[in-house]
């Protein structure tokens, strides 16, 4: 199997205006808001590996509520999460991939299929101010016991433009993802999710699981192990699967640190890693590293 690229996360926000505001503070360059055909909407944050944050927001309700009752999966997860999760959080990991509905093939034969293939086109602003066309194609795969996390994979049928540049230098010098954390009371139970979405095996350790995607390493740690690492503590009260901590790859972690003590941003460092707590527009832990 050729493991697949992270393509984007998915980070349910209270209201874009908090979310670029925080990641603006954290050292990002910011996208200007973007908005979907049914009632959400993203400021994204993209990066020189090809991957991006998605900081998404409902934008209008009663249209997002109305595509949840007619089956589109993306908008009744991201409802069902806010209920849950007080409206901000790590919802979604996101593959890329060449041919969405193989995908959802495969899923459904291999019972981890989350709904209908949903496909849809956006507006988007480019950073001169150009407006083109997106259009997208996603296979959503999970499983009932981690009603709080969400995997799919996209792929761009009218791509977004290759040529990012501005929107790809971030004053952070962040260049992409090192490591996506999530978190389970028995990791191994969510291998064979995880592997039929990455295209790779999971590899044990100890009692947790590492699969390696093209651009970032994904591991699923039981609770005591983000204590020991991040200091993160426990949330006894969550259910399966969650998202609980993204790392960024730095070309200079002594920038990330300027950046962040700059605009007054709290951060602690830990093992090599510069962590910053999760706050309102940046709803989990965020790490950086060389």
């Amino acid at each position: 199997m050729n493991a697949r690229p992270i393509d984007h996360l998915v980070l349910p926000v209270a209201g874009l205006t908090a979310a670029r505001s925080r990641l603006t503070k954290l050292g990002f360059t910011v996208a200007p808001d973007a908005f979907h055909p049914f009632g959400t909407a993203n400021a994204c944050v993209f990066f020189s590996d090809g991957s991006y944050l998605e900081p998404l927001a409902v934008a209008n309700r009663r249209h997002a509520s109305a595509a949840a009752k007619r089956g589109n999966v993306f908008t009744a997860r991201d409802l069902a999460f806010r209920k849950g999760r007080d409206r901000q959080g790590f919802s979604a990991l996101v593959v890329a991939t060449g041919d969405a509905m193989a995908d959802h093939a495969r899923f459904k034969m291999r019972g981890v299929s989350a709904g209908d293939v949903l496909e849809f086109s956006r507006g988007m602003t480019l950073a001169d101010g150009t407006e083109t066309q997106a259009s997208f194609r996603l296979a959503f795969a999970g499983d009932d016991r981690a009603p709080d996390f969400l995997m799919f994979s996209c792929q761009r049928i009218n791509p977004l433009p290759a040529d990012r540049d501005e929107l790809e230098r971030h004053s952070n010098a962040v260049m992409g993802l090192s490591e996506i954390i999530l978190s389970a009371s028995a990791p191994s139970d969510f291998a064979p999710l995880a592997e039929q979405v990455l295209m790779t095996k999971a590899k044990p350790e100890a009692a947790s699981i590492e699969l390696a995607a093209a651009n970032a390493r994904i591991r699923i740690l039981q609770d005591h192990e983000l204590d020991a690492e991040f200091a993160l503590p426990s949330t006894p009260d969550a259910e399966g699967l969650r998202g609980r901590l993204i790392i960024f790859k730095t070309a200079d972690l002594a920038v990330t640190e300027i950046t962040l003590a700059a605009n007054d941003v709290a951060f602690v460092r830990r093992e090599g890693r510069v962590l910053v707590s999760a706050a309102p527009g940046q709803g989990v832990l965020f790490g950086f590293e060389e």
